[in-house]
């Protein structure tokens, strides 16, 4: 018998503290309007010190696992994306499986692939349980980018914004995840990255734990690579762009999701949208997106989606999948 997996249940966590446009613009020289015109972001949320990756990846998991009608104790393996982890090491994902009290039941092991994150870790996850090597995975991603910003760059600091999401996938008979693609190409390693402060630059000179992101190319690289991978995943799966019901991309700027949903011919009402009120959140945008829009029953059961996302790495990935 064919083995498959499904999401079961879905989870979100987004921090109480809002930051909006006219918040930055009072110590940056910005405004509302120039940030929505360039991105689409009127507000994002910030955690509070007492926050880290773990502690919100926890809200959203007990979320989708509430969801699904299951306990901690039913998770044999837990796959976080993060690229803003509470600790070099022990992963992520450990300490959150210790923050659920499963114990040694199951595995757990972070994936780092920047705003692509959650993609990766869910296309893992799709192949352990194919594998019969998981029954049911939580898959989760939760950053804290508020804390990797230069807060006086007016070209980042507008992006970013905190927030968790998650699924729980389990074995099933019948398809949901239909396809996975994820691709890097590490040439362009120099576009986008947060150095790491414990190591010198390539220059010589001592480094700062903050995004460095040149924002017109990673802008043009992003939106074609998108529309191959678009392209990439229909024939996969022998589909036409009109057998898409629902578009959930990686939440990093409106035009870019705009561009993706004409590369589909898909109308905007069709697209799930959630940058306006919580920016990027890297790794966690696309859980978030789905669950909003699972919870508001605009995605039902058995409609055909497509996630997407576009990261540092350069690395970029989607999945198909039958809700």
């Amino acid at each position: 018998m064919s083995r498959h997996s499904r999401i079961a249940g879905t989870g979100g966590y987004l921090p109480e503290t809002i930051l909006t446009n006219d918040d930055i613009a009072r110590t940056v020289d910005t405004s509302d309007e120039w940030i929505v015109e360039r991105t689409g972001i009127r507000q994002r949320r910030i955690a509070t010190k007492a926050e880290t990756a773990s502690s919100m990846a926890e809200i959203a998991s007990r979320q989708a696992l509430m969801a699904a009608q299951l306990e901690p104790k039913d998770v044999d393996l837990i796959v976080l994306a993060t690229s803003s982890p509470d600790r070099i090491f022990p992963s992520t994902a450990c300490l959150l499986q210790h923050r659920l009290g499963i114990g040694d039941r199951c595995a757990a092991f972070d994936v780092q692939a920047a705003c692509s994150g959650f993609v990766f870790a869910l296309s893992v996850a799709d192949q352990y349980i194919r594998a019969g090597a998981a029954k049911r995975v939580l898959v989760v991603g939760s950053e804290i980018n508020s804390r990797v910003i230069d807060w006086t760059d007016r070209s980042t600091c507008i992006l970013f914004g905190d927030g968790a999401g998650a699924v729980v996938l389990e074995a099933s008979a019948q398809p949901g995840i239909l396809s996975t693609h994820i691709h890097s190409d590490g040439q362009y390693k120099d576009l986008l990255y947060l150095p790491n402060p414990a190591f010198e630059g390539d220059d010589g000179e001592d480094c700062e734990r903050i995004i460095q992101m040149n924002g017109n190319e990673v802008f043009k690289i992003a939106v074609n690579t998108l529309g191959s991978i678009v392209s990439e995943t229909l024939a996969a799966n022998n589909l036409q762009q009109s057998d898409i019901d629902w578009l959930v991309p990686h939440q990093a700027n409106i035009r870019i999701i705009v561009a993706t949903a004409k590369k589909l011919k898909m109308p905007m009402e069709r697209v799930v949208v959630t940058i306006e009120n919580q920016g990027n959140t890297s790794s966690a945008s696309i859980p978030l997106a789905l669950n909003e829009a699972v919870r508001d029953n605009r995605i039902q059961r058995g409609q055909t989606v497509l996630m997407e996302a576009f990261g540092g790495g350069f690395a970029w990935g989607s999945a198909l999948i039958r809700y």
